[in-house]
């Protein structure tokens, strides 16, 4: 099959001849379909070997190896005969394939995929060239498999630069890192929340497989994920990705993990480890905000996300986020409540500061890494700034942050020690890049003890490396602002009414 450059080259050169496909997102959208079905249809090889009565969930017309696959015979279908069976007979099917309660995931997971799924070439010659390509990859032991899956690695992180796609590729540096501190172990049952391509539950997956040493601890390892994503394409990239991975039943969710209420949620719906990267700089409607306590009810994605969380660990479990700087300065009364719950239900240990590029160029607010546990409440927070590492000025495609960009917080991880920062000149103010913070010091109260405000935006970056926004990430943080005021003053005017006795 050759490298991935030329792979992805081939795939490029035939469709930008196709008036269908409009820009990269596209044809990212495109090829993933595509690579669902071809992966599926190596899977159910092994399937079929397995089980002497396994029955596709895929009538047989519509199977990748009856009508994709090139027969090299000439034979195959193609032009308007092509274009013509996936628009109107294979697609329609896909999407409309009988799913109940009683069909297993790894059936289920056809429906799913292809619910709101696109086809947008055009040309059906094009089509049969592209699907003679991805029919060309050789998926035939685990080598070949572990050989596509870096493949398929790479073609999420180029997602990244494929406009908005790139919002649910979290960099392997980041994931590996907090998987490390999260410690997987057989047993486990880790959620990701907003899982988009599956990045932490891959993560997940290559730190505890080392510790597989029997047929039980396989089980537990196959069965120990579990994620939800929102958007369908991600979705799809996930589910491949998790095929690729070995998982035959991917306990991945298409759908919002914010419309439940969490009220709800029982003992079964905890997890003893979860991992995110939710989405920020989002707003939600009324109806999505009602599921959630009015205390805690902001207009932010990612504060309601750790809403969920906290209604969603364990007792004893762990957790690793990331949040954006808005979190850790954010004194509206939602986010103070939801910090306030954070530190007195919840011991949050550890916060790490990330350089500002971390997730360029999907955006440049700045990012933390939050680790707390439900033990017990707070009664100290570390925090370690992670700086530039020597010779770069800023992440990005060509220069992306690696794993060996931690090794400095790995080592101060296993042996805390304050860390000050030079001072510039003789009567500046002592910062720190790394430093503990006693829980008072961390809360403001008011004339009646009760705590007002929490600050956690603590051993921050020097102002002269703070990088200014982008118009458009400016614009979020604004609308993130106005939101959280607007919040703040419906709650005062429903006190006001409330105490004049007007419903």
């Amino acid at each position: 099959m050759g490298n991935y450059s030329t792979f992805i080259k081939r795939l490029q050169d035939i469709m930008r001849n196709d008036a269908g496909i409009n820009g990269d997102a596209q044809r990212i959208e495109q090829i993933a379909w595509m690579l669902f079905l071809k992966v599926y249809d190596v899977k159910e090889n092994d399937w079929e070997f397995e089980e002497s009565n396994y029955e596709s969930f895929i009538p047989e017309k519509y199977r990748w190896r009856n009508w994709a696959a090139n027969d090299e015979s000439g034979n195959a279908l193609t032009g308007d005969e092509l274009l013509n069976f996936v628009n109107n007979e294979v697609f329609p099917t896909l999407k409309t394939l009988t799913v109940t309660k009683d069909t297993p995931i790894k059936k289920s997971i056809v429906q799913t995929t292809f619910q709101d799924a696109n086809q947008y070439m055009k040309d059906g010659v094009l089509l049969r060239q592209v699907l003679n390509v991805i029919d060309s990859i050789d998926l035939t032991d685990n080598e070949d498999i572990h050989a596509f899956g870096e493949i398929y690695e790479t073609i999420l992180k180029d997602l990244q630069s494929a406009g908005n796609a790139g919002e649910f590729y979290t960099p392997r540096a980041v994931t590996e890192f907090m998987v490390s501190k999260i410690d997987p172990q057989i047993g486990d049952k880790m959620a990701d929340f907003a899982c988009g391509t599956g990045g932490f539950i891959t993560s997940w997956l290559k730190a505890l497989y080392p510790k597989v040493n029997s047929a039980d601890d396989r089980a537990a390892y196959d069965q120990s994920i579990y994620g939800i994503e929102k958007k369908q394409f991600p979705y799809i990239l996930c589910i491949t990705n998790l095929l690729l991975h070995g998982i035959d039943m991917p306990k991945v969710i298409h759908g919002n993990s914010l419309t439940k209420n969490v009220l709800d949620y029982t003992e079964d719906d905890k997890f003893d480890k979860i991992l995110m990267n939710p989405p920020y700089g989002g707003n939600e409607k009324d109806d999505v905000k009602s599921y959630f306590p009015e205390d805690i009810r902001s207009s932010e994605t990612a504060d309601l996300f750790m809403d969920v969380i906290m209604y969603r660990l364990k007792k004893n479990g762990k957790c690793a986020i990331v949040l954006p700087d808005g979190f850790l300065f954010g004194t509206d009364s939602a986010k103070t409540n939801i910090k306030k719950k954070l530190l007195t239900e919840f011991n949050l240990h550890t916060i790490v500061r990330l350089p500002q590029s971390v997730f360029a160029p999907y955006t440049s607010i700045a990012t933390n890494l939050l680790f707390f546990d439900k033990a017990e409440p707070t009664k100290e927070t570390w925090f370690y700034r992670l700086d530039m590492p020597e010779g770069y000025k800023h992440f990005s495609k060509t220069k992306p942050m690696k794993r060996e960009h931690f090794v400095c917080c790995d080592e101060w991880w296993g042996n805390r020690v304050e860390i000050a920062d030079e001072k510039s000149h003789d009567n500046a103010t002592q910062t720190y890049k790394a430093k503990r913070y006693l829980i008072h010091e961390l809360l403001t109260k008011n004339d009646k003890g009760e705590i007002a405000e929490i600050n956690l935006d603590l051993c921050s970056y020097p102002v002269e490396e703070k990088v200014i926004l982008s118009p458009e990430d400016t614009i979020k943080q604004f609308i993130e602002k106005r939101e959280s005021l607007d919040d703040q003053m419906d709650l005062k005017l429903k006190k006001i009414l409330n105490l004049l006795g007007v419903d």
